[in-house]
């Protein structure tokens, strides 16, 4: 059986440091790209929360938190769960929340056995306590099957509950929480642990937020999950031969230089998950999603590539019609990618051929439900 030895894909930035100018000459001379740049910081501009919507929501975070460390270290009449510890994690916890998504996520880890039960007393002892600060608010509970989730009027966080590996084992379906919505709650701490000690340049949250902005105008990057995104902002941002952080608009064009070289395609070496032993974070999309990343991206590539970086970016109201009909930009035009991949319907298995890794089976949850 053969080995597998993926391929490395083509990186302006590393090749050109590694083999010269004189390796890869320009066709014409390198342009200033100040407009470029002014113009992502104005979407960033309106991509990021409002500071009434930043206040809101660290005002109700810091009153949850405080309510469940006083349950962690004195619980006095509350019986019902033993925690563990808690932590924030998700998008607020790392600087790259969305407007429009005021909403928060924190990761509570219980000692004892996860019972639906015990849930739910934790989040009406949560919401009593909240009321009992300022019984004037109008706040409102929601249960999860993942945990609950506490909403005011400008605001909401998610309580995503977890438990000690140790109580894995022990979970019965019928009375407990889903074992895997609770792995990928411990998987989410592993990432936010990760992120605070490997992403908080300025530029890389920037960047995570613009890529998620072309996730929701174009469908076909929509495969990638948040995990995903941020590891691919942070490799565009930092990993430079250098070791130099990159400027957005340098960046931001890697993000969509390295997807259309297909580093998320099934030979590709990819991005290894720092949090999973290392294996390439991309195989958990299949075939069709890969395919559709790569030809998304060159085809956005390419728009950017002829001064179109007002649609891509959307400030020139909905251009999502740029990634399937025929453009014209500055006299060129622009036709969108096509796929390459046909699925066959003897084909079971989409990858881990020879002696690729398997690919992890993972639990159907929403983009926003869990970022992790």
């Amino acid at each position: 059986m053969k080995p597998f030895i993926p391929h490395i894909p083509f990186d302006p930035i590393v090749h050109s440091c590694f083999q010269g100018e004189q390796a890869f000459p320009r066709v014409k001379p390198n342009v200033e790209e100040t407009d470029l740049t002014n113009a992502l910081i104005e979407r960033n501009t309106q991509l990021t929360p409002t500071a009434p919507m930043q206040t809101a929501i660290l005002n109700l975070v810091t009153r949850i938190s405080g309510i469940l460390d006083t349950i962690m270290l004195a619980p006095g009449n509350f019986e019902a769960a033993q925690i563990e510890e808690f932590r924030q994690v998700g998008s607020f916890k790392k600087g790259t929340m969305m407007r429009k998504n005021n909403v928060a996520d924190l990761v509570v880890t219980l000692r004892t056995l996860p019972t639906r039960e015990a849930v739910s007393q934790l989040s009406k002892k949560v919401i009593d306590d909240l009321k009992t600060q300022n019984p004037r608010e109008a706040l409102t509970l929601f249960p999860k099957p993942s945990g609950f989730e506490i909403s005011s009027r400008d605001a909401s966080v998610r309580v995503l509950i977890s438990t000690i590996p140790p109580n894995l084992k022990r979970l019965d379906p019928t009375l407990h929480l889903d074992g895997k919505l609770m792995m990928q709650h411990m998987a989410a701490v592993r990432h936010a642990r990760w992120f605070e000690e490997n992403a908080q340049h300025t530029t890389v949250k920037v960047l995570i937020r613009l890529v998620r902005d072309l996730q929701q105008r174009f469908p076909g990057l929509v495969h990638m999950s948040p995990w995903i995104v941020d590891l691919l902002c942070q490799f565009a941002v930092m990993k430079t031969p250098s070791m130099q952080p990159l400027a957005i608009n340098v960046a931001f064009r890697r993000v969509l230089q390295l997807l259309s070289a297909g580093l998320f395609l099934p030979g590709s070496l990819g991005i290894p998950d720092p949090c999973e032993g290392g294996q390439r974070c991309h195989t958990v999309m299949s075939l069709e999603e890969q395919d559709e990343v790569c030809f998304t991206a060159q085809t956005l590539l390419r728009v950017l590539a002829h001064g179109g970086y007002r649609q891509v970016l959307g400030l020139d109201g909905n251009a999502s019609e740029i990634v399937s009909e025929m453009s014209v930009l500055n006299g060129i035009v622009v036709s969108p990618s096509t796929k390459v991949y046909e699925k066959h319907d003897e084909e079971v298995v989409p990858e881990n051929t020879e002696n690729e890794e398997p690919m992890p089976e993972a639990a159907p949850v929403k983009q926003e439900e869990v970022e992790v």
